[in-house]
């Protein structure tokens, strides 16, 4: 089964991917990017 996602879910995926992939340099600003998008997902 596949599923489709939709472009702000694929937004918050690289978003978390390209946090995550910052191993040692943590970017605040790519964290608080992840959390608007989740956030705006949620209360929309």
């Amino acid at each position: 089964m596949k599923k489709e996602i939709t472009e702000q879910e694929n937004d918050l995926i690289e978003a978390i991917r390209n946090y995550k992939s910052s191993y040692h340099n943590k970017s605040k600003e790519l964290r608080r990017y992840a959390i608007i998008l989740f956030e705006e997902m949620i209360y929309d």
